[in-house]
């Protein structure tokens, strides 16, 4: 996960309702297995490469999809930048939550750190009310406090520098949580809101020309193999964020996005499969707390939404 777009932040205002719901859980479900495998592909890497190297070769790679999404949204023009600063500012926090996310992802299992980063939600939560004038009431407020003691479960600070590792994660989530909150407010207004291809274009040719700063810093030639895993990387980045931007062109976000929740499950088999990986009674009591109280503020939310006039 290129600390990939969470798949609240794209929202359509022309998706009052659901026009072909299993279409869009399919999406929903078809990119965070995506996500997963490319996860999956990122750490397997990371045992060889520089996250700086892996972050700008795959990253040209996520331009082919990303050219493709641009064609169907109106060629050039659906590229067009209108608010330069707030694409920056969320620019550079995807960029810096792809460094940490990455990170852990080299040295964690992969479930524990997909499971950390469901706190996501969490954060944006808190963070709406000052930053977005939203209301949350005291169901969310109570749903965010279980959340981030299930986070306090899977962390279990002061354990040992492997808990202090599980940190970096919780960075992303809270990273992403505020990107999210950019990103809100640049696609908000129907005149001059940014496309989402242009979002993400933008944010890809950051993340991509960050990485290329480190490459002073030991990079190494990729073998043959290793170079078409970067390219599949890039692709299954480019190829999941359509899907989740499909998913919410066919249906409402408070359907289709518990459905994320499922990566833990592809994370989960995958780690099995290939490290031979299993999560910890506290990775699982955590995740349960946190995916529960996920659910919990997407379906408040969806509550909130309906009675709004």
């Amino acid at each position: 996960m290129t600390q990939p777009p969470e798949p609240t932040e794209i929202r359509y205002a022309a998706a009052a309702h659901s026009r072909a719901p299993l279409k869009g859980i399919a999406c929903m479900v078809g990119g965070g297995a995506l996500l997963t495998l490319n996860d999956g592909t990122v750490k397997w890497l990371s045992a060889d490469y520089p996250i700086g190297e892996i972050m700008t070769l795959r990253g040209l790679f996520v331009f082919l999809p990303v050219a493709l999404i641009a064609w169907r949204g109106g060629g050039l023009r659906a590229l067009e930048i209108r608010n330069l600063g707030a694409q920056g500012a969320r620019a550079g926090l995807t960029m810096l939550s792809t460094v940490f996310y990455l990170t852990a992802l080299a040295v964690m299992p992969i479930a524990d750190t997909i499971a950390i980063t469901f706190a996501g939600p969490l954060f944006l939560t808190m963070l709406a009310p000052p930053l977005l004038g939203e209301r949350v009431g005291w169901r969310r407020w109570t749903a965010v406090i279980v959340g981030f003691m299930g986070v306090v479960v899977m962390v279990r600070p002061g354990t040992g520098s492997l808990q202090a590792i599980a940190l970096l994660p919780v960075g992303a989530a809270l990273m992403g949580a505020v990107r999210d909150i950019i990103t809100r407010r640049i696609t908000s207004h129907a005149v001059t809101a940014e496309s989402s291809v242009a979002i993400l274009c933008f944010t890809t040719l950051v993340v991509t020309l960050a990485g290329l700063l480190t490459l002073p810093f030991g990079w190494r030639m990729p073998s043959t193999v290793d170079f078409g895993l970067l390219a599949l990387s890039g692709f299954l980045i480019g190829a999941a964020h359509y899907l989740l931007i499909e998913a919410f062109r066919f249906a409402e976000a408070g359907l289709i996005a518990p459905f994320k929740y499922l990566s833990i499950v592809w994370a989960v088999v995958f780690g099995f499969l290939v490290w031979g990986d299993i999560p910890d009674r506290w990775i699982v009591v955590g995740a349960g707390l946190v995916i529960g109280s996920g659910l919990y503020i997407f379906h408040r939310e969806a509550v909130s939404h309906t009675r709004a006039p």
